[in-house]
């Protein structure tokens, strides 16, 4: 039973945390009403990711000295506090760049990467699953702050700074619960067994599948990023109405997190170059109908079939540093392999936004997106080695 509470908690906070990406919610009303650029607003989001990925770094170090409970009781301290004192910038960007991306953007970063270690201790033979299920909660997490940022901004009315204010109360309470039950199994330490053979971590990191698995990252993530990121304008710049560019954020957010959990079982069964090379050529073909004037109902299918093609990210990569180089290293090597998403964000949102600004269209960074993934598919394919020689040679 305490297995299926801490991966409840583990998925509670993945949730929690995966707020971030109903941000397209809040740019029409931080354009409109406080002035700031579509750049701007994909510029707050992007470096949010990047502060999330490069604090895993740090975070995993914390993790593995002082466990789980404690580092993600950081991470929802930090994600609250970002959230709340962003209520008080009155829209001035340089503090919403701060305080949303630097300390909210923090927080994410601790908190994330627990539950995936955790979950990967608690149920070892089905390590791809789990994984799925984890972050698909992060993935989900949209789907809920996108309904209650609508309904506090349209139905209720409240200005956008007491939003965030509601957010940072709820999570921060919500979060911390959620922390308070990690734990990891009995006889285990923070550092994992090692349960198959392990290469050193330097030399990982000049391995060549190591490279695949962080190129591949940065290509599904960058493709993802600046759909998600700019989701509501570009749905509304192809003809939704305002209600149905709201759908397509939960949409987009209920896409990735199925494509989690739907991804993790297919990397289970055919392993890591075929999921990856799979993954990105889905994400890639999928942003395709997005180019043809499609109609609103099937601009909404195909917003959630790029969400699941995004979520394939979050566990086809993880699982893959898992079975290529184990357990015990993966607190390690996985905040390096996601700074692949944290660099994709800092280029794929603020892009898209600049593309928009400059040619009052989002269709060339959707042409951008789905070439940068359908061109790094093949790569993938012909350079992966077998995970026997642990990519080293």
């Amino acid at each position: 039973m305490t297995k299926w509470i801490v991966l409840a908690a583990g998925v509670a906070i993945q949730m929690i945390l995966g707020g971030v990406y109903a941000w397209s919610e809040f740019v029409p009303v931080l354009t409109d009403e406080y002035g700031l650029s579509r750049s701007q607003c994909g510029m707050i989001f992007g470096a949010t990711i990047a502060m999330f990925t490069l604090t895993m770094i740090p975070a995993g170090r914390v993790l593995q000295k002082y466990g789980p409970r404690v580092t993600a009781s950081i991470g929802a301290v930090l994600f609250a506090s970002g959230y709340l004192l962003a209520s008080f910038s009155q829209g001035e960007f340089v503090m919403l760049l701060v305080c949303l991306s630097g300390i909210a953007g923090a927080g994410i970063g601790f908190g994330y990467i627990c539950p995936l270690t955790v979950g990967m201790k608690w149920f070892p033979d089905n390590k791809g699953l789990v994984t799925g299920v984890a972050v698909a909660g992060f993935g989900g997490g949209a789907v809920l702050l996108s309904t209650i940022a609508q309904h506090l901004l349209a139905d209720v009315g409240l200005d956008v700074m007491r939003v965030f204010f509601f957010i940072g109360l709820g999570s921060g309470v919500i979060a911390l619960t959620g922390a308070m039950l990690m734990r990891l199994p009995q006889g285990e330490t923070s550092a994992a067994n090692v349960d198959t053979p392990e290469p050193a971590a330097g030399s990982v990191f000049k391995s060549r599948n190591f490279a695949l698995i962080f190129l591949g990252m940065f290509c599904g993530t960058f493709a993802g990023l600046l759909v998600v990121g700019n989701l509501k304008p570009l749905a509304l710049s192809l003809g939704l109405s305002a209600a149905s560019a709201t759908l397509s954020i939960s949409l987009f957010a209920m896409g990735n997190a199925a494509g989690r959990i739907l991804w993790g079982q297919i990397h289970d069964r055919i392993g890591s170059r075929q999921a990856i090379t799979f993954s990105l050529c889905f994400l890639g073909l999928c942003l395709l109908p997005l180019l043809t004037g499609a109609p609103g109902t099937m601009v909404l299918a195909t917003v959630f079939l790029v969400g699941m093609g995004f979520g394939a990210c979050f566990v086809v990569y993880a699982s893959s540093v898992v079975e290529l180089f184990g357990t015990r290293l993966f607190p390690k090597l996985y905040p390096v392999c996601f700074l692949g998403y944290g660099l994709a964000a800092l280029v794929g949102p603020p892009v898209g936004g600049w593309i928009a600004d400059t040619t009052g269209s989002y269709i060339p960074a959707v042409i951008l997106s789905a070439a940068i993934v359908l061109g790094m598919a093949p790569v993938a394919w012909a350079m992966f080695r077998r995970p026997a020689a642990y990519a080293c040679e």
